[in-house]
């Protein structure tokens, strides 16, 4: 059995990323595709160092940068990739790897972590946040987007069999494609994290500074909480209005490597999380450390933290994404923090590790290939 297995990007070692690495540790045989390469030679030990068949794209000026911006011409890039000589095709997709063409003799599995979000249901906050509301820019990225969006839906068609990153994935599959889906959770390295059972008295996140992380509702929270210290870990295109949020209490440290990451994180009497992630793997993180979780109420976290009403709880949830709302959830903390219990949060984490992953993953892929083959067995015996 040939197998292809296709990623959207690889520019990072982020979330998607490390479900490609444990995809590899499954089928190592796999050949690699992506729209662009652009990983440094000492970042590419997750992928076995292989080589990647690019796109057109990887050559275009300013690629390396500005790839995003050559999303009018994605799908394009995606359909010229030539997959025909496999017999299993796995995408792992939260944009536009699941568009790849395929066969009626090749079965394409798709590991979906979201249909592309700034296409459906986040467009408005998207377009927003971008300044592109109005005007001509305006108009011809709502023009981009709608076009994407059915080539999107269109695609959905040529995938087999969907795998969900969690119930809200497959909620949000089921609403844009109308496929049902199997929920395979993310892995989570919880080897690579060390539980901790002292605290000191900071709360912490860590996060790339984008909008939807909403790290400046926490900056701000905490600047409203003068008694207590926040950390943060992280860069990115936020970071000017951050910083000028940040109180006397608030810590920014910008890019840190994964030692000092952990030590946070080990300490922290919480980690505070106020994103509506699909998954989100950073909070599972902090539990495999031993550290409850502060946590916006919808989307993947609610699948992946317990609740206060739960038995064996590891975190606070918050019901909506504001300053008030986020200071009552650490109020509650404060208040019930005897209940979240260190060991209970790293078993909560344990739930999702590499190697139940790998096991899950595996089985998955290998039962929806036995049932296909047998399925065009009996069609060619039937004609």
């Amino acid at each position: 059995m040939r197998v292809a297995i296709i990623h959207d990007w690889l520019v990072t070692y982020a979330g998607a990323e490390r479900v490609l690495e444990q995809m590899l540790e499954c089928f190592p045989e796999a050949e690699l595709f992506s729209l662009v390469d652009f990983l440094p030679p000492d970042q590419r030990g997750f992928i076995h160092n292989k080589p990647v068949t690019t796109t057109f794209i990887q050559s275009l000026p300013m690629a390396k940068t500005r790839y995003r911006s050559y999303l009018p011409l994605m799908p394009l890039a995606m359909e010229q990739l030539d997959l025909s000589d496999y017999d299993l095709v796995i995408s792992n997709s939260h944009a536009v790897a699941k568009g790849v063409i395929t066969g009626p003799d090749q079965l394409h599995i798709c590991m979906c972590h979201a249909p592309i979000r700034y296409a459906w249901d986040l467009q408005h906050q998207y377009l927003r946040e971008s300044s592109l509301q109005t005007g001509v820019k305006g108009l011809f990225a709502k023009a981009v987007l709608h076009r994407i969006r059915n080539w999107d839906y269109r695609t959905s068609n040529g995938v087999d069999v969907f795998f969900a990153s969690s119930e809200f994935t497959r909620r949000r599959v089921w609403k844009v494609y109308r496929r049902e889906s199997t929920i395979v959770f993310p892995p989570v390295d919880t080897r690579a994290f060390v539980q901790r059972d002292e605290k000191d008295d900071f709360y912490f996140t860590a996060s790339r500074m984008v909008p939807y992380k909403k790290i400046d509702l926490i900056v701000e929270a905490f600047a409203a909480m003068p008694s207590r210290k926040l950390v943060v870990i992280g860069t990115g295109p936020d970071w000017r209005k951050i910083e000028a949020l940040a109180a006397p209490n608030v810590t920014l440290l910008g890019y840190q490597d994964h030692a000092t990451l952990q030590d946070h994180m080990q300490r922290a009497k919480a980690f505070v999380f106020a994103a509506k992630e699909d998954f989100g793997i950073v909070p599972l993180e902090a539990q495999a450390c031993g550290t409850p979780v502060i946590a916006f109420g919808e989307g993947g976290a609610l699948e992946t933290v317990r609740g206060l009403d739960e038995s064996d709880p590891t975190g606070v949830f918050f019901d909506r994404q504001s300053v008030s709302s986020l200071v009552g959830a650490v109020e509650r903390f404060e208040e019930r923090v005897a209940k979240l219990t260190p060991a209970a949060c790293r078993k909560n984490a344990e739930r999702f590790s590499n190697e139940t992953f790998r096991s899950t993953f595996k089985a998955a892929v290998t039962g929806a290939f036995s049932s296909w083959k047998q399925a065009r067995t009996a069609q060619a015996a039937r004609t």
